[in-house]
């Protein structure tokens, strides 16, 4: 294989590198046959098999006929059914149908969109070589090609480790507010059913503003998170790593309240789960816990230490929970 197909998923080539690159592939059948066969491996192995087991693979299953019920745009959508720990992938948009000539020296550049259904994640590398983990219930938004500045949009969680380039500002914007970094690794929790939204930086250096309101940004550190709610920015320290766990397929609880637990659990699992006994929200647990055993499985757990009762309606996708 060629090198350059490598370096170029690996955003190892100058921009310059890259249109050269796509502009012999569109010339040479077999080149370009390489660089989408390579793309389609990317995206297989970027994808984490969750379920391995026949029941699981049919919630699977049930979960992304919802899932096409409710989502009509395009999107690329990824999903692991389970049925004989196979991997189904499902490509709406590609590299290739996302680039097209105007002219020989001009592209169109479209946008992008990555979906990961719920009780799934997903690994992606962007078109400048940074990386992007997402987890479940997650959407991205991205250019098929960067110009001035690396701007993609996020709704869900991801994690991002950004390739350093000081000409070019690599910015996440949410429904409220960006997230602009040079080179660095953080978390952003922004669902849109969430009470609030959050970013924790692990390394480097981010800056936090709401929209068209740049010189009133926050600085952090690393080790520093940021919550914002209702218009309202607080800092303070972030020790617990083990929330990041998400990433290798693990959530992690340190003392939550089963309320917080079951409000995450809704979000990750695309699930409604109904209290019938408010008082056993306030019970606080600490665990960590294997996405792919679902969120059934995760409840079964807790509630061995406070009993309560679970019942689940497949038809609705409800849970109940009661004494």
């Amino acid at each position: 294989m060629d090198v350059r197909i490598i370096n170029y998923f690996n955003g190892k080539l100058s921009e310059t590198e890259r249109i050269g690159l796509l502009k012999e592939a569109e010339a040479n059948s077999e080149l370009k046959q390489s660089l989408l066969s390579y793309q389609n491996t990317q995206a297989l192995v970027s994808l984490i098999p969750e379920a391995t087991d026949a029941e699981a693979g049919k919630e699977g299953y049930l979960r992304l006929k919802r899932l096409r019920r409710k989502k009509k745009a395009k999107r690329l959508v990824l999903m692991a059914t389970g049925y004989a720990a196979a991997i189904s992938l499902l490509v709406s948009v590609t590299w290739w149908s996302a680039i097209s000539y105007r002219q020989p020296e001009e592209f169109t550049i479209v946008q992008q969109e990555l979906f990961v259904p719920a009780g799934q994640r997903a690994r992606i590398i962007l078109p400048d070589g940074s990386v992007a983990w997402l987890n479940a219930g997650s959407t991205l938004s991205y250019p098929s090609m960067f110009e001035n500045e690396r701007k993609i949009f996020l709704t869900g969680e991801a994690y991002f480790d950004v390739v350093y380039n000081p000409d070019k500002p690599f910015i996440v914007s949410t429904d409220s507010i960006n997230v602009q970094a040079l080179g660095t690794q953080f978390d952003i929790y922004n669902y849109s059913k969430a009470e609030y939204m959050s970013t924790a930086l692990i390394q480097g250096s981010i800056k936090v503003y709401k929209t068209g309101a740049e010189p009133e940004g926050f600085i952090l550190n690393p080790n520093q998170q940021l919550f914002y709610k209702d218009g309202t920015f607080r800092i303070e320290a972030f020790t617990d790593t083990d929330k990041l766990l998400w990433k290798e397929g693990i959530y992690s609880f340190n003392r939550e309240s089963l309320a917080t637990i079951i409000k995450k659990l809704e979000l990750y699992y695309d699930v409604e789960i109904i209290v019938k006994d408010p008082d056993i929200l306030q019970r606080k647990y600490t665990g960590k816990f294997r996405q792919r055993d679902g969120v059934v499985e995760i409840l079964q757990i807790i509630r061995k230490i406070h009993p309560f009762k679970i019942y689940k309606d497949e038809e609705l996708n409800q849970i109940t929970l009661s004494r």
